[in-house]
């Protein structure tokens, strides 16, 4: 089976409502010479004459009369479909699977969706919230926060805003244990272990961008989650390595305090990952340029230094 020539289909009806190759060309953003080679390809795979030709003026045939109004259908059919297509994609619509880190996700983006739902209402939102890390192609997941350092050159990443990271801890613990004075003092205290640090129980912190140190700590309690060390945190049971969007709220608080504060952990960032190849669903645009749009105003209140 051999498909029908739409493109001719759409010159021939052009012309004939011109009456005229060079007005259709004109409209077609086309040249004079490619309308007539597409009329010329059209009356090859017809076997019919559609114009009769003068220096003057062009008039339809008896088989190119007969055709006309189908060939205006059929570009009016393919019009009103690009049409009602670019109208759909206009509007960015679909289920959005997004992964997230469990305290991230918790405190950062569900609050946000409200804000997203009256932007997009069509826009259906699978949030999956997860410490570990989630294989995004095998998932099907359309984007995937991560907080860290990523050198995965098969996914695409926009950095969205830094995470710092520092050493905190309440100030009952500080008055039973007395304060560190350097990293490898952390090695004789009680420390709280977030499992899924990529350096395991080794903390590296840096001073100044320059001084680094490592130090192997232990402690009470182990968890695959940020917020689950908070409660024995700001009981006294020993310091912690937390992120500023735990943190903050227990540092301004004075709930916790910072030691060590010339020393912080590398910094991260939180990282917007979305599989590479092919155009992006609208839905997906959409959902990065909003969280973009979000933090780039600095509403999050931890990214200011407390």
């Amino acid at each position: 089976m051999t498909l029908p020539d739409l493109e001719a289909w759409g010159a021939f009806a052009k012309v004939a409502a011109a009456g005229s190759f060079a007005k259709a060309a004109e409209e077609l953003g086309l040249s004079n010479a490619t309308v007539s080679k597409l009329i010329a390809r059209l009356e090859r795979r017809l076997g019919e004459r559609l114009f009769h030709r003068t220096s003057r003026r062009i008039t339809l045939t008896a088989a190119g009369a007969q055709l006309a109004q189908r060939a205006e259908r059929i570009l009016t059919e393919a019009e009103e479909a690009e049409a009602q297509a670019t109208s759909n994609a206009a509007a960015p619509k679909g289920v959005l699977r997004v992964s997230a880190p469990m305290s991230f996700g918790l405190t950062q983006i569900a609050p946000l969706l409200p804000l997203f739902f009256k932007r997009y209402p069509e826009i259906t939102v699978d949030l999956r919230l997860d410490d570990s890390v989630v294989d995004v192609i095998a998932g099907a997941i359309d984007v995937a926060i991560r907080i860290s350092s990523l050198a995965d050159s098969s996914l695409m990443m926009r950095k969205l805003c830094p995470v710092r990271r520092t050493v905190v801890g309440a100030v009952s613990y500080f008055k039973q244990h007395g304060e560190p004075q350097r990293p490898r003092d952390l090695a004789d205290h009680a420390c709280l272990l977030y499992s899924n640090l990529a350096t395991g129980d080794v903390w590296h912190l840096i001073a100044s961008g320059r001084r680094k140190e490592a130090v192997k700590v232990s402690g009470p309690l182990i968890a695959n989650n940020g917020d689950a060390l908070q409660a024995a945190l700001e009981g006294g049971l020993g310091l912690a390595l937390q992120p500023d969007f735990i943190a903050w709220e227990g540092l301004r608080s004075g709930a916790l305090v910072r030691c060590l504060p010339e020393w912080e952990a590398p910094l991260l960032h939180v990282n917007l990952i979305t599989p590479s190849g092919g155009p992006r669903p609208k839905r997906v645009t959409a959902f990065l340029d909003f969280m973009t749009e979000h933090f780039a105003q600095n509403a999050a209140p931890w990214l200011s230094k407390n």
